[in-house]
């Protein structure tokens, strides 16, 4: 009998100091939430860049170099050497020449239309697709996709180009970033030769 008693006295004194210590509380508080204002801190102390991109996923950046053409005696680059020295440039294209082709993105399963004054890339985020990137300006390979179709060249201009080799291009490598149509074609994003 006394073990019983002792028992049933010990679960009431337990469960007497388990109320009281839930009724009463422990006091602790968790501290203030300051993430919100440390991160806007640390980015008020950052300075502005000229990086091409301020929410760009990648380190680094920057402008890209474009080499100096050699000119004629006028003083004037001739058309396809200035081209090949300078770049394809999308802006040039007038309004009533901007052609449109069917780009089938393979990985993303749609096709959609892209202005041959629009790179792969920018028609690929009008469409909400998170779509690999980083220096936008044909210096990485970050973006670069493949056209199983044949030569790159045959589908694509690019505006510019520092990173594929003739050989990549020739194997169907294109940098999504700077590449702009020229038919139709079909493309898996995210491919690096």
């Amino acid at each position: 009998m006394v073990e019983v008693l002792g028992i049933a006295l010990g679960v009431g004194f337990t469960l007497t100091a388990v109320l009281l210590h839930y009724a009463k509380g422990t006091g602790w508080e968790p501290a203030e939430d300051v993430s919100t204002t440390l991160l806007e801190r640390r980015a008020a102390a950052v300075p502005e860049t000229d990086f091409a991109e301020p929410m760009n996923r990648s380190i680094g950046g920057g402008g890209a170099a474009i080499p100096a053409g050699t000119a004629d005696a006028e003083g004037e680059l001739a058309g396809d050497a200035e081209e090949a020295e300078t770049g394809f440039d999308p802006e040039a294209i007038p309004d009533e020449e901007v052609e449109h082709y069917e780009i089938e993105f393979g990985k993303e399963g749609e096709t959609i239309e892209v202005a041959n004054n629009e790179t792969i890339l920018e028609a690929g985020e009008d469409e909400d697709w998170d779509l690999p990137y980083s220096c936008r300006q044909g210096q990485c390979l970050s973006c670069s996709g493949h056209i199983a179709d044949g030569p790159a060249e045959d589908f694509v201009k690019h505006s510019n180009n520092d990173t594929l080799s003739d050989e990549e291009m020739e194997n169907g490598y294109c940098l999504t970033c700077t590449a702009h149509p020229t038919t139709d074609f079909t493309i898996e994003t995210g491919e690096t030769p």
